[in-house]
């Protein structure tokens, strides 16, 4: 099968979140199982910075936009032996940021990813590789399906082509003012309820949702949320007409990138069968960030986007517990900049026992996963959510808010079942959250119970394999569509 991925963000190249994680990680499952995959993106400045071998490109993209054309260039370099494209403007992508600054979006986003969409389209008939599956993520990629439908229905390139659109986080579905048609060079025909309009504005999301062949989520909980109006964001309605093509596949990560047993970053490597090793990198992150050495402390990591979607509103109001518990508390993240000024501000009254670091780490992120004991994830809602898996790889007991994938992923003993492997709340409240971290600290006090619980996690199986198994059967129902 030859698959082609649409992405705006694709680990290692570029990464705000976890979407960049599955679409580094699936096109390489994809690839071990015997599919040609090929990946194009936008070549933003932190992958011309860097040191990714990049070839020179020789084609040049003549992109119409907005009542003119605009020129870009095509670049390429390799993932694992996958082809990736790169779709050059320095005007649009060579910035230090995909999005926007931590004060708020680029307002040229429409006119920036409508080039890139407009010119995957364009770039797909003048290469040699015409896909069975074009496989487009979130908003950025949404005007692919929506041009292909609309403006090359009867283009026999096209014809025999599935769109596959995957939803990783519904509350963000590109949508702009309606002058933004022009800008994307969009027929006014688009602006129809049955289209791209939205209560009087354009929604990318909503275009891609209802002109792909099937629509998946991130997670089965997930594609169950979002069909309702507490979950929906606006779009429970066009997501239910979707019903019978939509579906809930939950991502998987690279076990061979992470795996505890192997992981360069960490200052010891060790497996569920040698967990003195786990102990060895407590001890070493405890001393490296100044925090009092002792394995009987519990140690809690938090690595995040800082978002209100993460939890951040209910940890601002338990820092203070924290602060007075017997524990200690890493946090790693950036992001908003509410959130940002407050762990900065609760940095400066320098609580001993909580270490705040402000930025994106990944060697730091590693040697957290490695020495924590406890990993929050509190999450207001988490489409899937990859941080847990990663927690319970490396052997740190994840505790989590029951919400999409955290609910399919994180298992409590409360809930009756044989080998729990975290704990887990209900109500999306500082109380709830508290409690929940005031019975793992609690089970922590029987080691033996402890490992055991360790060890369960650590033998959780959600590495790629089986979920790209699941993708390949969902691209084979939506070539039926179309064959």
């Amino acid at each position: 099968m030859k698959i082609l991925f649409v992405a705006s963000e694709v680990s290692p190249f570029a990464k705000t979140g976890g979407l960049a994680d599955v679409t580094g990680s699936l096109p390489k499952a994809l690839g071990k199982a015997g599919h040609d995959v090929r990946i194009i993106m936008p070549l933003y400045q932190c992958v011309e910075t860097g040191g990714f071998t990049i070839r020179k490109g020789r084609k040049g993209l003549e992109v119409p936009i907005g009542g003119r054309v605009e020129r870009g260039m095509l670049r390429q370099t390799t993932l694992d032996h996958i082809p990736v494209y790169l779709i050059e403007k320095k005007e649009y992508f060579h910035r230090p940021h995909l999005y926007g600054t931590p004060a708020g979006d680029y307002p040229d986003n429409a006119r920036r990813f409508a080039f890139f969409c407009r010119g995957v389209v364009n770039f797909l008939k003048r290469l040699d590789f015409r896909p069975d599956i074009i496989h487009c993520h979130d908003w950025q990629t949404a005007l692919v399906p929506a041009v292909i439908r609309y403006e090359h229905g009867d283009d026999p390139f096209f014809t025999r082509t599935a769109l596959v659109y995957t939803i990783h986080n519904l509350a963000y579905q590109g949508i702009f003012d309606r002058e933004a048609l022009l800008e994307m060079g969009l027929d006014e025909s688009c602006f129809d309820i049955e289209r791209l309009e939205y209560y009087g504005k354009i929604n990318l999301m909503k275009g891609g949702i209802l002109t792909a062949d099937v629509v998946n989520t991130v997670s089965e909980s997930y594609c169950r949320e979002i069909r309702t109006e507490e979950m929906g964001c606006g779009l429970d309605g066009v997501l239910r007409r979707r019903e019978r093509d939509l579906y809930g596949i939950l991502n998987g990560i690279d076990y061979d990138e992470w795996n505890p047993a192997t992981d360069p970053a960490i200052f010891k490597n060790y497996t569920a069968a040698a967990l003195s090793g786990k102990a060895a990198n407590k001890k070493a992150l405890q001393q490296a960030l100044g925090l009092a050495q002792s394995a009987d402390i519990p140690l809690l990591g938090m690595i995040t986007r800082l978002s209100a979607q993460k939890g951040l509103d209910l940890l601002e109001k338990l820092l203070p517990k924290f602060r007075a518990a017997k524990l200690q508390l890493v946090i790693l993240g950036s992001g908003d900049e509410r959130y940002m000024k407050m762990l900065s501000s609760y940095r400066k009254k320098g609580a001993e026992n909580i270490s705040i670091h402000l930025a994106f780490d990944q060697v730091l992120a590693r040697r957290i996963y490695a020495a924590s004991d406890m990993f929050l994830m509190p999450s207001h809602y988490e489409p899937c959510g990859l941080g847990q898996m990663i927690a319970l790889r490396y052997g740190a007991v994840p505790i989590v808010r029951k919400t999409g994938g955290l609910r399919d992923t994180v298992f409590d003993a409360r809930d009756g079942v044989r080998e729990p492997n975290g704990f887990t709340f209900d109500d999306y409240t500082p109380q709830a959250f508290w409690d929940a971290v005031k019975r793992a600290l609690e089970a922590y006090a029987d080691r033996k119970a402890w490992d055991r619980m360790v060890r369960s996690g650590m033998k959780c199986d959600y590495s790629w394999e089986h979920s790209a198994g699941e993708y390949v059967a969902m691209y084979e129902r939506a070539l039926k569509k179309v064959r």
